[in-house]
């Protein structure tokens, strides 16, 4: 069985080759001049060839049923690309043919169904049906076959016993995405709530999905870190359900899934992009993505990314963004060990979004979208330093060691107008509120990965330890009370900027959150039997430390560990077809004091969940169902909106639904992403479920003109539509209806060898847009029809 991880790294940090030669025979024309450090272990075939490609940086096309029951040998050592691909298909009865330089057919002899395009024609070769491999993460199109983050290692999705949502950089650039929130709203019960900072929340199945991952590797247990661009992103995966065995214990809730993003990474075929993107009210985005090799034999690689954004204000009018991000990365890959390192600075300023405030308890109460709210410096910035490293090291074709880590610290301050006690007339409270906060965690990861056939089954068994520590600092917390006349909404004066206030007369609460440390042991064996059964098992030693400074400045402390498995099978019906069954566990300690100080007790949720995944249209679409109910044990309810904060234990609840994704190339030239989702959401006590839509659906759709006169152009449209949700006011009892919204966006692009340029419309209809979740004071508003120039230059 194939060493996913230490492949993929290899595969990441390998240049395309120079395409071989056909098993039969080949055109002199594609015969390939390099080789590689192979080490592929005996096994079946269709494994065999993924690891081929990812070695090789060569995208293999191949019908399933041709290399079904197929078993390969071992191919080790230094070889020409076309030598190990033959050695691969020995006894095998299978030819092979290089399309283009980087693209080879697998075929039976004398088949005329897999007819090669001509070389210069590359995206033409996506119509075949592929092996289903991460070799081709760098194909074209919205299908993804491989996710590094349910089970540490790279994985074919079909062989994963749960549902993963992939979003891939064709799909990103497709509808002109600039942000996670944007991008992840492709997969199925996936909510993006918008929040008065600026910064999204995410929601997956019904739960808050904290701070995610990054490379795999949990983030800051706060869940309010800034992420990078997607200039910097090389796709998103979105992992349902319970994820505790991964290591993630977000305080703010992993109990629906998380989100993983992998970042881009240095590689040896050069690189020189330049983005751009020009939008409404003097928008202005800029970046620089650059690569290639630093050392004459193309081991030593790098990675540069840099990008910028300004506005001149918004349509409220709020001073506009201002944003910077710039990512360096070094690579280095030998014939048995391979390292990345990489830093990353982010300095962001977002302007307090657009929003409204409801004056009574509907929406038709809401004030003049128009009307700014506040003062026009009312802002969040967020400044956030990464540093990390990724050190993979093959010891022979059974033994792997992995090893990854990073540092994050993060800076935040918040200076914006809050308004309490509101009425029909427009007469209010407004309170100056200053926000500070500084936050540091880091978290390491070591694996250990062995290979081990035994019979008709092959064991790639992970035996891990992690470790994870986030502290966060001294948090600053001001409010000022309005002590002037009393103050109308349409009548009074602008308000003067929040520091005036803040300064001059503040109520002050300065104190210590707590810090967690989480740590791990991890077990995991992927078992596949045949070519129809894979079995997934996993088992996790949790343990956290948590320490709370009270008041007093005595400290409370807590440990507590807890065993968290999980469970699943696949079975592949026919080839393309495979049905699954999971359970998982949730895991999460609560940092948040209880009204006596202390630590809430930790909540415990499980996962099961049923469904299939679907290959149609000879492998270039993916159709995935799933089914899944999550119960709950136990939840926080903050019951003080303002310092000191505390929370107290809470009924949990149970959440399931139905869940719809279909992603790939319907026709030549048409990619379609579409998902449904079904969700209910129960509490377990009589309090209301809000931003909760019982119905979720997005449709996308881009087609490419494959007549010869209009070669190069492109247009494409999407759908987002929710029914309605429940709204609760700040008085925790009234309840008020959010209709169901729909909007439609289109763009049309024209796409030159080296450059592009898509023009792009949001609500086109310019129909009123709400958030999904808001109470009175903060009504996320998007009303207006949005235009975005964007495109890139190859230099």
């Amino acid at each position: 069985m194939n060493r996913w991880a230490w492949l993929f790294a290899c595969g990441a940090l390998t240049p395309p080759m120079i395409a071989g030669a056909s098993a039969a025979s080949v055109a002199e024309t594609a015969r390939p001049s390099a080789t590689v450090d192979f080490t592929i272990p005996a096994q079946p075939l269709s494994s065999a060839l993924i690891a081929f490609g990812l070695q090789s940086r060569i995208q293999v096309l191949t019908a399933g049923e041709a290399i079904a029951g197929h078993q390969s040998p071992a191919v080790q050592g230094h070889l020409h690309v076309d030598a190990a691909l033959a050695l691969l298909l020995e006894g095998s009865g299978l030819v092979f043919e290089f399309v283009d330089p980087t693209t080879v057919v697998v075929k039976p002899p004398r088949t005329a169904v897999l007819t090669p395009p001509p070389a210069a024609s590359k995206p033409a070769a996506t119509s075949l049906a592929p092996v289903h491999a991460m070799g081709l993460f760098g194909r074209e199109g919205y299908l993804s076959d491989g996710t590094s983050g349910p089970t540490r290692l790279e994985a074919d999705l079909s062989e994963i016993p749960q549902s993963v949502g992939v979003v891939t950089r064709d799909l990103m650039n497709a509808q002109q995405a600039r942000t996670v929130a944007e991008a992840v709203r492709n997969v199925a019960g996936v909510q993006v709530i918008d929040t008065s900072s600026g910064l999204p929340r995410f929601q997956v199945r019904g739960f808050r999905a904290g701070n995610g991952m990054t490379n795999g590797l949990p983030n800051s247990i706060a869940g309010i870190g800034d992420l990078p661009p997607l200039i910097g992103v090389e796709r998103i995966e979105v992992l349902k359900g319970p994820q505790a065995i991964l290591g993630d214990v977000s305080s703010n809730n992993n109990f629906g899934g998380l989100i993983n993003l992998v970042l881009k990474k240095p590689q040896r075929e050069p690189i020189h992009n330049l983005t751009y993107a020009l939008g409404r009210y003097g928008d202005v985005e800029l970046g620089v993505d650059l690569a290639g090799a630093l050392s004459s034999d193309g081991r030593l690689m790098y990675r540069l990314i840099a990008s910028g954004e300004r506005a001149d204000h918004t349509a409220q009018g709020y001073l506009g963004p201002r944003k910077q991000y710039i990512a360096p990365s070094l690579g280095w890959k030998g014939r048995d060990t391979a390292w990345i390192v990489g830093l990353s600075r982010m300095v962001n300023r977002m302007p307090i979004p657009d929003h409204t405030l409801l004056l009574g308890t509907t929406l038709a109460s809401s004030s003049p979208p128009g009307l700014l709210l506040g003062h026009r410096q009312d802002h969040t910035q967020f400044q956030t330093s990464r540093a990390y490293y990724q050190f993979e090291h093959a010891f022979n074709p059974t033994w792997l060691f992995r090893s990854r880590g990073q540092y994050v610290r993060e800076l935040g301050n918040q200076q914006s107008w809050l308004f309490e006690v509101l009425s029909p007339s427009g007469d209010l409270s407004p309170v100056a509120n200053q926000h500070r906060q500084a936050d540091a965690y880091y978290a390491l990861q070591n694996d250990l990965v062995a290979t081990v056939e035994q019979g008709r089954a092959v064991h790639t068994v992970v035996m891990g330890w992690d470790y994870s520590r986030t502290r966060i600092g001294r948090v600053d917390d001001r409010q000022a009370e309005w002590d002037d006349e009393a103050y109308n909404l349409f009548t009074s004066p602008p308000l003067p900027p929040v520091h005036s206030r803040t300064l001059a007369s503040a109520s002050t609460t300065t104190f210590n959150e707590p810090w967690v440390t989480d740590s791990g042991l991890f077990l995991q064996d992927q078992i596949k039997v045949g070519e129809r059964v894979d079995v997934l098992l996993a088992l996790r030693r949790a343990v956290y430390e948590l320490s709370i400074e009270r008041p007093d400045g005595s400290t409370w402390e807590r440990r507590r560990a807890h065993w968290v498995p999980n469970l699943g099978v696949v079975y592949k019906v026919v080839p393309g077809l495979a049905l699954y069954a999971s359970t998982t566990s949730g895991f999460q300690p609560d940092s948040t004091p209880g009204k006596n100080g202390g630590p809430l007790l930790p909540a415990l949720s499980r996962q099961t969940e049923v469904g299939l995944k679907l290959d149609l249209l000879q492998d270039r679409a993916r159709l995935t169902v799933s089914g899944y109910r999550i119960t709950l044990d136990r939840r926080t309810v903050l019951s003080s909106p303002t310092p000191p904060y505390y929370g107290i234990p809470g009924p949990g609840q149970t959440n399931k639904g139905i869940e719809v994704e279909f992603k790939g190339q319907v026709t030549p030239g048409l990619n379609v992403s579409a998902n449904y989702a079904y969700a209910i959401v129960r509490h377990h006590d009589p309090s209301p479920v809000t931003g909760a839509p019982r119905h979720q659906l997005h449709l996308w759709g881009h087609y490419a003109f494959q007549s010869e006169g209009l070669r190069g152009w492109s247009v494409a449209a999407g759908l987002r539509a929710r029914s309605h949700a429940i709204g609760l006011l700040t008085d925790g009892s009234t309840t008020f209806r959010n209709p169901g919204q729909y909007s439609l966006d289109a763009n049309l692009s024209y796409r030159r060898a080296q450059w592009s340029v898509t023009l792009g419309v949001q609500n086109l209809l310019q129909r009123r847009l709400y958030g999904e979740d808001f109470d009175e004071t903060f009504v996320p508003l998007y009303g207006q029809r949005t235009l975005l120039l964007s495109g890139t230059f190859a230099f």
